[in-house]
């Protein structure tokens, strides 16, 4: 543990200022990016804002991990800019850039036999040295609070289930109190309860102020939970605005290959997507 706070024990880091809602916290501009002979993403414009929740969808192989990457910084574009907090993403210390986004990759894994409780409290490393380094403890119980982990706090992480392990990544993300989240797939081993959970939890961070990236699999949940939604095919993004205006029968039938219908809930009015089927 004290090897990972070392990493972030840093003089004279520049801390996240308070922001607007609707400020601009990630975009990308004519993004492209080729891993091996394939380009991946071609010429992508997308932008992550204060007080939203912007869902990334599409089928497998659209790009949205890649495009989830390269707003992270952890893939170096081939062409295109990214940019983090109103600076290009390669300005920013390593420090400084944990003070500003927390990732949450698809799988979660350790080497060594953590305990939950330690995982979580890795999220608060980028903030050692600095004042609110004394509010350790009470956000780390938050987290797990919300994320409905703190029973399993003493436990080993390694001895937790899929779905647990990834309730305890998400609460790791959440005591990093970075203004800008970045989840890639974070419902995808979870029960029906702990998908509605997360949804919960990503829009009560934007209402809070932050930035919220989610790569999601479920267009229903995009639907109820997205102020904005980003459909990917083929390396492009092939529709982006609010669910109610981008979720189209057409569209999201061509781009999955497959016949999907589009209804108003009956009762509710929310969007409901689902395959056709005979």
């Amino acid at each position: 543990m004290g090897m990972i706070r070392s990493l972030f024990a840093v003089r004279h880091r520049e801390l996240p200022a308070p922001v607007e809602p609707g400020t601009t916290l990630a975009s990308a501009e004519a993004l492209h990016i080729k891993l091996g002979a394939r380009h991946v993403l071609r010429g992508v414009d997308i932008e992550a804002r204060a007080g939203e929740v912007v869902a990334l969808v599409g089928p497998n192989g659209a790009g949205k991990s890649t495009l989830l990457a390269a707003l992270a910084t952890d893939l170096t574009p081939d062409a295109g800019t990214v940019r983090i907090c109103g600076k290009d993403a390669g300005e920013w210390s390593a420090g400084e850039l944990a003070l500003r986004r927390s990732v949450l990759p698809q799988a979660a894994s350790l080497s060594f036999p953590f305990l939950v409780e330690e995982v979580v409290r890795m999220g608060r490393a980028p903030w050692n040295g600095t004042a609110l380094a004394d509010n350790d403890d009470e956000v780390i119980a938050a987290a797990l609070r919300a994320t409905e982990t703190t029973e399993f706090a003493a436990r080993p992480f390694s001895a937790l289930s899929g779905g647990e392990r990834a309730r305890v990544a998400l609460a790791r993300v959440l005591a990093q109190q970075a203004p800008l989240l970045l989840l890639d797939e974070p419902t995808a081993a979870l029960d029906l309860r702990h998908q509605e959970l997360v949804l919960r939890v990503c829009r009560e961070r934007a209402a809070a102020g932050d930035a919220v990236v989610v790569v999601l699999h479920d267009l229903g949940l995009a639907a109820a939970y997205a102020d904005r939604v980003a459909v990917l095919h083929d390396g492009t993004i092939a529709a982006e605005g609010a669910p109610a205006e981008v979720f189209d029968g057409a569209l999201l039938s061509r781009v999955y290959r497959q016949p999907v219908e589009v209804l108003p809930h009956p009762r509710t009015g929310t969007l409901l997507v689902f395959p056709e089927r005979g």
